[in-house]
């Protein structure tokens, strides 16, 4: 890769208004590409992690004076698009009538409350969610802080031709040419919008940082009140691993330098995969729920321009609808892997409760279901009796998948999921009102559909 290339790329990203700090970024990332940089990590220059503090362990914190100088930002730039929406994602149901972002919402507010801080909540959109989202909190009064925007906008990156490297270009549909950089670019943004300074210039040290579809992830003063006592730059929430996070992202320890890093699974080599799989062995998984201290990341900043963080290299169409167009390479970085930039970074383990993030109707059924209920204080936690991990659904994609026919084939509302260990269907089926779901249940429905009746109790070992 040539001067010329990047060049073009920085030249492309300031026409169409993007922050220094953002092309800093993208053409820091470009560098290490041209440069030889590997991209992918093989298990054999890692080592697992030993094991790790448990939020459980931590003592209790001063909330009142650890929140005071806490925010909290939400990932808010995703639509909705692979469950077949055009809306922002926080803006679908999550539970009893409630978007993930009014749960988010009534979260803060309670914390505001008790604790009496100001506790800002600030949402990175993309230009297609900051509207939306917008007016959704205007009707949330309470929740305004006049000193800070309520949010700042993601950064966009020029797709790359895979051919000469050069900016993609597609006439018929410019925007194409563009994509995002990933949850990794939340540090440019943060910075290139001006959020950081004026958050620093109120007077805020630390923010958590989440996605907003993972409505587990709430303030919890004992982690703020260990990141001041310990002065970490950077905690990253884990949990232990399961059967389903095989294909989540693992922290591991390098062994070149004994930096803790996130690896994943776009970054792992072809002969890697089984070993990448081997969640006994690589025990902790990210949760992308991040704590990080302003002044480090100033410094950061201020010292070498950019966070260097891991390139992830993915190959697309520049039309991810027509495998005919021309391919393409999209260069995105994952926030998390920020963890190998900040020397005394470490990991705490967290119980799953905090780890609830909706990637699909599988992960929607079940947040909807019993197995949930929405607390006090807006939180989302088990129903009472519902111990040990929440039931894994396999909803058939064909008839589930958008969220249009999953609506429509559990509109009497969600089977009950709570003495569930395993819901697996396929075919189309239609739940019925008050359908309990027990133990480990397969339902295949026949050519012509099934429709499972009111009331009806399905049971398995």
């Amino acid at each position: 890769m040539s001067d010329e290339q990047i060049d073009a790329a920085a030249t492309k990203m300031r026409a169409a208004g993007q922050s220094e700090a953002a092309i800093r970024q993208f053409t820091s990332a470009l560098e290490r590409v041209r440069n030889g940089v590997a991209t992918l990590i093989p298990s054999s220059e890692l080592e697992p992690v030993p094991d790790v503090p448990e939020l459980d362990e931590l003592p209790g914190a001063d909330a009142a004076m650890v929140l005071e100088r806490l925010a909290v930002i939400r990932l808010n730039g995703g639509l909705a698009t692979s469950m077949g929406l055009q809306e922002p994602k926080s803006l679908l149901e999550a539970r009893d009538g409630r978007s993930f972002l009014q749960i988010i919402v009534g979260q803060t507010l309670a914390l505001r409350r008790r604790h009496g801080v100001r506790l800002p909540l600030i949402l990175m959109n993309s230009t297609a969610t900051c509207a939306p989202t917008r007016d959704a909190l205007a009707q949330s009064t309470e929740l305004s802080t006049p000193e800070l925007p309520p949010d700042f906008l993601q950064s966009m990156v020029p797709k790359l031709d895979a051919e000469t490297m050069l900016p993609a270009r597609w006439p018929a549909a410019p925007a194409l040419e563009w994509c995002p950089p990933g949850h990794g670019d939340v540090y440019g943004a943060l910075v290139g919008s001006g959020m950081l300074e004026a958050l620093r210039d109120q007077g805020f040290r630390y923010v958590m940082i989440a996605n907003s579809d993972n409505l587990g992830a709430v303030v919890d003063a004992r982690i703020a009140g260990h990141m001041v006592r310990e002065q970490l730059p950077f905690l990253m929430e884990v949990v232990r691993g399961t059967a389903a996070d095989r294909k989540g992202g693992h922290i591991a320890r390098r062994l070149s330098d004994g930096r803790l890093i996130l690896r994943e699974t776009a970054q792992t080599p072809p002969e890697d995969e089984e070993s990448f799989r081997d969640y006994t062995r690589w025990r902790y998984y990210n949760t992308n729920s991040l704590w990080i201290d302003l002044a480090a990341l100033e410094v950061r900043f201020a010292d070498d321009g950019a966070l260097e963080l891991p390139v992830i290299v993915n190959h697309k169409t520049i039309d991810p609808r027509d495998s005919s167009s021309p391919p393409v390479l999209q260069l995105e970085s994952a926030m998390g892997a920020a963890i190998g930039s900040f020397p005394g970074a470490q990991l705490l383990q967290v119980p799953r409760t905090r780890f609830v993030p909706v990637k699909t109707t599988d992960d929607l059924l079940v947040l909807r279901s019993d197995a949930y209920r929405l607390g006090d204080e807006f939180h989302v936690e088990p129903a009472p009796g519902v111990d040990g991990e929440m039931p894994l659904v396999a909803l058939d994609k064909r008839y589930f998948g958008m969220i249009e026919d999953f609506e429509r084939r559990i509109a009497a509302g969600p089977p009950s999921l709570r003495d569930a260990q395993r819901l697996a269907v396929e075919g189309d089926v239609h739940f019925g009102a008050g359908v309990v779901v027990r133990g480990d249940v397969e339902v295949a429905a026949p050519p012509e559909g099934l429709r499972i009746a009111d009331g009806t109790v399905l049971t398995g070992p």
